[in-house]
């Protein structure tokens, strides 16, 4: 005779936490100002921020959440951006360069400093430039 069998437990599934409806705003950096409104109907998402009244609008399909018209947004920022940057006319701040007449700071190198690096040994007997005794060359078991 066998054992009875036991009752499967039915799995508990995991509950996934709803995708987020706030973020942050790329304009201002003020944490979860930034809603979005879904209408699947109409096919449009709109995106504004409450702080700094920045608004976006973008077509959506029945797939679409909150979360693909704020990377859509982000998107359209890093064009505009990037748009700006090659033609030169932005209003942003040049690469930090040293400024003409006005002394460096830090390590300054010139041609003759390269003479403290030279203590390491040529590569004549093709152990990679060092040498000295126990070390042999791969060839040399």
């Amino acid at each position: 005779m066998g054992k009875r069998k036991k009752a499967a437990k039915k799995p508990t599934g995991k509950k996934n936490e709803p995708l987020a409806k706030s973020f942050p705003c790329l304009f201002c950096n003020h944490e979860n100002s930034v809603s979005v409104e879904i209408d699947k109907k109409g096919g449009v998402g709109n995106l504004s921020c409450k702080v700094c009244s920045q608004q976006f609008q973008c077509a959506i399909n029945y797939l679409s959440a909150a979360v693909d018209v704020y990377s859509e947004w982000v998107d359209a920022c890093d064009t505009v951006a990037k748009d700006d940057g090659e033609e030169g006319g932005g209003s942003f701040a040049p690469a930090r360069a040293p400024v003409a007449g006005r002394p460096t700071v830090g390590n300054t190198r010139d041609e003759d400093d390269d003479d403290e690096h030279d203590d390491i040994i040529d590569d004549e007997d093709g152990l990679g430039g060092y040498g000295g005794h126990g070390v042999v060359a791969d060839d040399e078991y």
